[in-house]
């Protein structure tokens, strides 16, 4: 089916019946645009309206899908050629409509997917308590309380202060710590990985003051026996040309490449602030 060579023979009728575009789509109830795209060869007028276009120019749909006048002899010729082609260009408009709606419906299951994939990545975020890179689209995530990691910590800190020499009656110590993993090794026993500031204050004459202290990267091993931590072994790096080598040894990769950054990240700041509010309500009460 030659669709310029129909279009060329519309533009003719149509021309000879002294029509113009409007005036032929006004007849059969189509855009006088569709009546362009049809002369111009980009496309052919729906099966339903050939029927009625055929009446308004005055000739045959055998002569219309010929794109051609037909003498007697012709027409039979060209009716099943015109069957033929008519059937296969339905059959290429239904694969063509088909294949759009697989497209379409292939973009939205994608989107679909992708929006789930973000909308994933942003809870687990949250649930690392790492901020949202995406969009959670209003959706509020609270990750449940660990108390185990609570009480690991709080065992920790007590286990530090106990612990401390003391060089002064009245002198107290202040832990605050940054902990970035703790995995369970086998039943009940535990590594924990952490950046603890350690401080010792006491008060003279009215006056705190601040005795010792240290920053130090930590491994603790712990176990836990009737629902209670105990601190059973601790490793530090040590100091001067051994520290680079013992901490390779002593911390995995993502707890080491997250330590490098620990007097960049504001981790030292913020320790630093939570031993000053402990300072504060200790020796203010």
């Amino acid at each position: 089916m030659n669709q310029e060579k129909i279009g060329k023979f519309i533009c003719k009728i149509r021309k000879e019946k002294n029509m113009t575009q409007q005036e032929l789509a006004d007849k059969i109830g189509v855009t006088d645009r569709a009546i362009s795209k049809w002369e111009n060869g980009r496309g052919m007028p729906d099966l339903s309206l050939i029927s009625r276009l055929c009446e308004e120019l005055n000739i045959t749909v055998n002569e219309l899908l010929s794109g051609e006048r037909l003498n007697n002899q012709e027409y039979q010729e060209k009716f099943e050629e015109n069957i033929i082609n008519t059937l296969y260009y339905s059959n290429k408009k239904v694969k063509s409509i088909k294949l759009t709606f697989i497209v379409c419906i292939t973009i939205v299951v994608l989107t679909l997917m992708t929006l789930l994939v973000l909308f994933g990545i942003d809870i687990n975020r949250m649930r690392n308590n790492e901020p949202v890179f995406f969009s959670t689209w209003g959706f509020k995530y609270a990750p449940p309380v660990n108390l185990d990691n609570v009480n690991i910590e709080t065992t920790i800190k007590q286990y530090l202060i106990e612990n401390d020499e003391k060089h002064h009656q009245n002198e107290k110590s202040f832990v605050a710590m940054k902990t970035y993993l703790i995995t369970e090794d086998s039943k009940d026993k535990y590594f924990v990985y952490a950046w603890v500031l350690q401080e010792n204050y006491y008060e003279e004459n009215g006056e705190i003051i601040n005795d010792t202290g240290s920053s130090i990267p930590y491994k603790f091993e712990l176990v836990k026996i009737d629902d209670e931590f105990i601190v059973e072994n601790y490793d530090i790096p040590r100091d001067g040309t051994d520290y680079a080598k013992d901490m390779k040894r002593i911390f995995p990769n993502r707890v080491l490449n997250d330590m490098d950054n620990v007097h960049i990240d504001g981790t030292i700041e913020r320790l630093m602030l939570d031993i000053e509010q402990q300072v504060k309500l200790y020796f203010h009460k």
